[in-house]
């Protein structure tokens, strides 16, 4: 089969091969998928350029977690009535060598999920990471009706999400965004208010925005650079789930004033999530893509001979949506 991998660890022109592998086998429990779509997420990127050290100690590597594609063969112990079934695929490379970044993948039967037949395959290589992330950030602290989020990044990739699961659930959203048009999105997708996450003090913004009533909870895309203006937003007893602190790596607790805040605070890492939690969000993404509930953004469709390219895409930044490896 057609794939990219990688072999050592550095930039994605200086590392990334494209070539003939073998195509894998259906071992028991698992689907073959014959690939269309690969979604492009920033651990992917993180992962090749070496913050998994170990990560290339059994061989080469096959990038990426998420896709979709159609089952072509089964393993002893999955229903030959999946044979043919659409599906997505999400936690391809994760604690494993060969991902999604290839003409084929063998995953856990599990872990390839049926595809509406009213969902394309490039939008289905964008729901492993992104929408169940959002999914996982917004559900699992408890109901969320009548409550109002505060949604920072709201057209990130993640944020995109949070922002329509937050609304599906009953609850108000109010969002950040740097310009006018991510500000936009966000209140076309139904935030009722955007503040610019660019101004020193958006926080106080946000209460302006909501009228001096406190957010109950936040789902936030930069902790460490955040924190300080959300805690000048949040309710007492309010709760943060924050999956990303890029700009500070290593954040400091102002710990005196969340204690007495009583806030609980909540990383979410989808591969960490417990198996309900998995299985809870796969649910909501059905239901919600057969009922047309979920709006998605791709930003840039590269093939898997510019893999480079859309490695470099997510690298960079700057534009919200997912970016797609064409595999077929």
């Amino acid at each position: 089969m057609k794939a990219a991998w990688f072999e050592k660890f550095g930039s994605a022109e200086q590392v990334m091969q494209i070539g003939e592998q073998p195509k894998p086998l259906a071992e028991p429990g698992q689907t073959v998928v014959k690939l269309a779509a690969s979604g492009v997420n920033p651990s992917d990127v993180k992962k090749r350029a070496g913050a998994s050290p170990n990560l290339l100690d059994e061989g080469l590597v096959i990038p990426h977690s998420d896709g979709a594609g159609i089952i072509e063969s089964v393993g002893s112990g999955v229903s030959e009535d999946r044979l043919g079934e659409r599906v997505w695929v999400y936690q391809a490379q994760y604690g494993r060598r060969l991902g999604t970044a290839a003409e084929y993948v063998a995953v856990g039967s599990n872990r390839a999920v049926m595809l509406p037949d009213n969902t394309d395959f490039p939008i289905g290589a964008c729901l492993g990471i992104p929408a169940m992330t959002a999914h996982r950030c917004v559900h699992a602290d408890g109901d969320v009706s009548g409550q109002t989020i505060l949604v920072t990044g709201g057209a990130g990739r993640v944020g995109y999400y949070a922002i329509q699961w937050a609304l599906i659930a009953g609850a108000e959203v109010i969002a950040t965004a740097s310009n006018d048009t991510d500000r936009d999105i966000c209140l076309a997708l139904g935030a009722s208010a955007v503040v610019n996450h660019r101004e020193d003090d958006w926080g106080k913004q946000v209460l302006i925005a909501s009228q001096g009533r406190k957010v109950d909870r936040v789902i936030d895309v930069e902790f460490g650079a955040n924190l300080l203006q959300i805690l000048q937003c949040i309710a007492t007893s309010g709760i943060i789930a924050t999956y990303s602190s890029t700009q500070v790596k290593q954040p400091s607790l102002p710990f005196i004033d969340m204690m007495f805040m009583d806030l609980t605070l909540r990383m979410v890492l989808v591969y960490a999530m417990p198996e309900p939690a998995k299985v809870h969000a796969i649910e909501a993404i059905t239901e919600a893509l057969q009922a047309g509930k979920l709006q998605h953004r791709i930003a840039h469709k590269v093939t898997l001979d510019q893999i480079a390219e859309g490695h470099k895409l997510v690298e960079q930044g700057g534009f919200g949506g997912c970016v797609i490896v064409s595999t077929e």
